[in-house]
């Protein structure tokens, strides 16, 4: 198995395009002043001995040096040792819902956003558990199965978007229908199901298929993600807002909290609803009765034993900066000669 064994550092990775981006403008800008003292060909002329390209070469060395530096302060990991361990826990799967509807703003940044933000709260708060990922709008499809992994849970979760599901909608029932089909059918407990959504069901009937999975011993709990007022459904080109969504009149479509709805779900589920509405919902209450569940024994594989891989990115970062210094920006002869950088005049 490959992990990144800092993965935070891996953030720092935008400086490299920043960087470049930054010289190229830089760049731009001394050309732009040189151009104010006469024709760029004839100044060119009057400074022989400069390279056109190798200001281009060094800093793609430096570029790159700074890439693998940071790649190697990450310190990519590869497990060569796997073992099977015994643990106790239940199964908990999380149904995402990804609707238009979750891109309300109501909740900062936007629900969808910070239901993700709740999701990866509770994965670290995990232990010994199972956990699998599903997301909904008009259809319900498995994200991740369930899975002792939490790291690639965290990977899975970052890719969770409103386009993951084509058929728009809000279909509840599907995704509990879904996490029934995933939980293992012959045991009647160890199983919790938590649904993360707005509760604007308009395509099956929820509270009768919460109903259902109470019976297979499928506990079901409930995050509601909005306000009661509601708030409008943005439409972004870019990073830029254009527009509000809106229904076959014209009129601008508001989606609200259907509170009354969650909570019958979690009621004929055996489990509670939480109201989320911008301060962080009741989620330890949550946590400690899934806790406080019947936990089954099972078997695990884990890596136990990873390689270290950072001295060669160490090393490669190190030639490439050495690379960097001694490149000199200034004509070489015998490069000159090879004609390597197209420099030389037919």
């Amino acid at each position: 198995m490959f992990r990144f064994e800092n993965s935070i550092f891996l953030y720092t990775l935008v400086l490299v395009p920043a960087f470049a981006l930054l010289y190229f403008l830089l760049r731009n800008y001394r050309k732009n002043l040189l151009k104010k003292y006469g024709d760029i060909s004839l100044l060119n002329q009057l400074m022989p001995e400069v390279s056109k390209y190798k200001n281009v070469l060094k800093i793609s060395l430096l570029l790159s040096g700074l890439a693998f530096l940071i790649l190697g302060i990450a310190n990519p990991q590869i497990g060569t040792k796997l073992e099977n361990f015994k643990r106790e826990g239940i199964d908990v799967i999380i149904a995402i819902d990804v609707s238009n509807s979750m891109k309300a703003e109501d909740v900062k940044p936007n629900r969808l956003e910070r239901a993700k933000q709740y999701v990866s709260k509770l994965i670290d708060k995990m232990y010994n558990d199972r956990i699998g990922l599903i997301v909904f709008a008009g259809d319900a499809f498995i994200q991740l199965p369930l899975t002792t992994d939490y790291s690639a849970a965290k990977l899975f979760l970052s890719t969770v978007d409103n386009d993951l599901v084509y058929n728009q909608g809000t279909a509840i029932g599907k995704a509990i229908e879904l996490a029934m089909k995933s939980f293992k059918q012959e045991e009647k407990k160890y199983k919790a199901l938590i649904i993360i959504t707005d509760g604007e069901n308009h395509e099956d009937d929820a509270i009768s298929m919460a109903g259902e999975a109470a019976k297979t011993g499928i506990v079901i709990y409930t995050i509601g993600m909005g306000s009661v007022n509601g708030a409008p459904i943005p439409i972004y080109s870019g990073n830029q807002r254009v527009n509000f969504m809106t229904d076959n009149e014209g009129n601008t479509v508001v989606t609200k909290l259907d509170a009354s709805m969650l909570e019958q779900i979690a009621s004929a589920g055996d489990g509670k609803f939480i109201r989320s509405t911008g301060d962080d919902p009741d989620l330890a209450s949550m946590l400690d009765e899934i806790a406080g569940m019947e936990k089954k024994e099972y078997k695990a594989q884990l890596f136990t034993d990873y390689v270290d891989y950072f001295q060669y990115l160490f090393g490669l970062a190190l030639v490439l900066l050495l690379a960097d210094i001694f490149v000199s920006e200034r004509k070489n002869k015998f490069i000159e000669s090879l004609n390597l950088f197209g420099e030389k005049k037919v």
